[in-house]
């Protein structure tokens, strides 16, 4: 029975969320209207966008060792193309999204075949360089095609009726869900097959990979694309969530964020990063009001300044997360049974001595 609920217990949290835009549940303090009122479901739907994209991104830095500064370029280039294609081109929705998804995988080949080159801090910094080249790109507004710092909205005669309007935010929420869906199964099997196995050994020791007469480059460079690609997509849904593109999507901090989202959950892990991702997107949005809320307004000036800035409370929340739940939340349970584990074994050890042994 308990392998069976072990295999299986997801399936009551995806029950959940199947049925979170029917029900009218309160919930004070986490959201600010009933579960299914528009404005939650709006969150709800960035957490779990925000959740794909951690897990997406713990392709690269918790299966295979890649630490990469410039992952929120490929989610940018799904977010700008989509738009750009609709804009500029006049493409139906479907056929530009095809094309955003297509502009970030091909985009990932490209940096990513030339970034793979150099390995640790190296790489990391070659990526960081590309992502600044691709935010200042943004900030320039070549041609007038990015909107600068305002960014651009997406044409809503464009996308489908379905999509526009807040009466139908329960379909974007449903489209965040599949997309994490989709990205949980990509990354399950991707992680379970053959090339999986030989990203971990890479994460291990990539010289002993060398030594059995694999080449680490090209699976490198096979992890680098698909988190691109699912980047890619997650930057079409949330150009469908917010209704436009902006300069933010393409900045480092994203990349940042995803990391920081990912280290909360655990690196490396199933569930973790999906975890990080969207306790970190909610935090940054109810934080953010709790900020400027009457509470913090009426505390003495020593409390009311760092209190009133989300990424101190954020920062102050991660600091503490990691130093309580090293390796992450997803690995808190284990520690538990461990501790559990620990005081039995103790507890039995202490029973087994000799009365006369206790004496003396």
């Amino acid at each position: 029975m308990t392998a069976v609920l072990k295999r299986w217990w997801p399936l009551g949290p995806l029950v959940l969320l199947l049925l979170a835009p029917y029900s009218a549940l309160p919930l004070p303090g986490l959201l600010d209207g009933p579960l299914g009122s528009p404005g939650s479901l709006q969150l709800l739907a960035l957490c779990l966008l925000y959740g794909a994209l951690a897990s997406g991104y713990d392709l690269l830095l918790g299966r295979t060792g890649l630490l990469s500064f410039g992952h929120a370029l490929y989610f940018a280039t799904g977010l700008y193309a989509t738009d750009l294609a609709m804009l500029e081109f006049r493409l139906p929705f479907a056929a530009a999204a095809l094309f955003g998804v297509a502009c970030s995988v091909a985009l990932a080949l490209l940096l990513g075949s030339v970034g793979l080159r150099v390995t640790g801090i190296a790489f990391s910094m070659v990526t960081l360089a590309f992502a600044q080249a691709g935010a200042i790109l943004v900030q320039r507004n070549p041609g007038g095609l990015t909107g600068g710092e305002e960014g651009r909205s997406a044409p809503a005669d464009l996308l489908p009726d379905s999509l526009v309007g807040i009466q139908h935010t329960a379909n974007l929420y449903w489209i965040a869900l599949a997309h994490l869906l989709l990205t949980l199964a990509v990354v399950h099997w991707t992680a379970s097959s053959p090339t999986g196995r030989v990203w971990a050994g890479i994460r291990e020791n990539e010289r002993r990979v060398e030594v059995l007469g694999l080449r680490p480059y090209g699976f490198k460079l096979v992890a680098f694309v698909v988190a691109g690609g699912l980047a890619g997509s997650g930057g079409v849904v949330y150009l469908l969530l917010t209704g436009g593109a902006t300069p933010q999507a393409a900045s480092s901090d994203a990349t940042l964020a995803l990391l920081v989202m990912v280290v909360l959950g655990g690196s490396g892990t199933r569930w973790g990063p999906l975890l990080g991702g969207v306790l970190y997107t909610w935090a940054a949005h109810r934080l953010g009001d709790l900020a400027t809320s009457a509470a913090v307004a009426g505390l003495p000036a020593a409390l009311r300044v760092p209190l009133s800035q989300p990424l101190v409370l954020l920062g102050a929340l991660f600091v503490a997360v990691v130093y309580l739940l090293p390796g992450g939340m997803a690995r808190l349970p284990a520690r538990l049974r461990s501790g559990r584990t620990g005081r039995t074994g103790r507890t039995a050890d202490t029973a087994a001595v000799p009365v006369s042994e206790g004496v003396a």
